[in-house]
């Protein structure tokens, strides 16, 4: 797996990471034993750079990454997130971004990852009740502490990016950027990171799985999966995204390559500064996720699907609530 690059002086990482959420949460029921088990396999085929949050679980990704890094801590990259606060029984509390709870959270996450720093440190959600220079101060203390070794935001607008980097540097933001979800591309977004320098990390490359061409209907999603709420996966939603993924497919057989990888090698194809996080629980798809980092799209297949996903072609929001984002 090669290297890229975050932010300014620098923050190498594997060119593709792990996202752990859905090892805790979300989508569906979990395993420990085989989330760990990918976390393992993951690092051994050189994708060391691990996403997790404290809100996942809750709290429980956090220990489950911890654990699987236990003896394996200096082979990676470790990401995690505060900001979007929750109760040990999952209520939500809201979004925070005052001083003292960046402070909390901070220590929290550590031990519950069990280690003395955190590589990456990302503001999940922007906290509109607190001036974004007071949020990031208080992260910048957690660097000069030596708790934190990189500043992160994620699903922060412009200007925010631009008065947050001005108090301190921001290594990475990240943000959601898929075949299906490109408005980072036009909302000023991706041109704001690139004009200051910080790379940018792609969360759900994959369409929340449904790019990769598992889901048939509606029916196909577990019971207790959040995406059962999500609105592109609603009524007719649903189908005229289906007729998307059809059409992934279908280039991806030209290529001879699967859906995921396709998606997956767009993602890669957007430039050096950015490195996708997609997310599995299962050895299986990680690894089919891993290979996608060795296809390399022509200009005539990168113009192919251009023309069949322009910005804004997926079906529904992203969210059922978008208030939280590009803030």
């Amino acid at each position: 797996m090669q290297k890229r690059t975050l932010g300014r002086p620098g923050l190498a990482v594997s060119a593709m990471g792990l996202g752990c959420m859905g090892m805790s949460e979300f989508y569906g029921p979990h395993d420990d034993a085989e989330s760990i088990a990918t976390i393992h396999r993951a690092i051994d085929l050189g994708i060391t750079f691990l996403d997790t949050a404290d809100a996942y679980g809750p709290f429980t990704n956090e220990r489950l990454v911890g654990r699987a890094i236990r003896d394996r801590r200096d082979a990676v990259i470790v990401a995690t997130k505060f900001g979007s606060a929750r109760k040990e029984t999952g209520e939500r509390i809201g979004i925070r971004g005052d001083p003292a709870y960046v402070r909390d959270a901070c220590d929290a996450s550590l031990e519950r990852l069990g280690v003395d720093h955190i590589d990456l440190y990302y503001q999940h959600r922007v906290d509109t009740k607190v001036p974004i220079e007071e949020t990031i101060g208080a992260m910048a203390e957690l660097v000069r502490a030596g708790k934190v070794k990189h500043l992160g935001m994620s699903e922060a607008a412009p200007e925010t990016i631009r008065r947050a980097h001005a108090t301190h540097p921001i290594t990475a933001l990240q943000t959601e950027y898929s075949l299906w979800t490109r408005d980072v591309e036009e909302n000023g977004v991706l041109d704001t990171v690139r004009d200051l320098g910080i790379g940018f990390v792609a969360y759900s490359p994959l369409g929340r799985g449904f790019l990769a061409g598992r889901f048939k209907s509606f029916d196909d999603l577990p019971a207790n999966d959040f995406r059962r709420t999500n609105p592109r996966f609603q009524g007719a939603n649903f189908q005229k995204n289906l007729d998307l993924v059809a059409e992934v497919e279908r280039l991806a057989k030209a290529k001879g390559v699967t859906s995921s990888q396709l998606a997956l090698a767009w993602v890669l194809s957007r430039g050096d500064d950015v490195v996708p996080i997609p997310g599995t629980k299962r050895v299986k798809y990680l690894e089919e996720n891993a290979a996608a980092a060795t296809i390399r799209l022509t200009r005539a297949e990168l113009d192919r699907i251009d023309a069949i996903f322009p910005v804004g072609v997926a079906q529904g929001a992203r969210y059922s609530d978008m208030s939280q984002v590009h803030k």
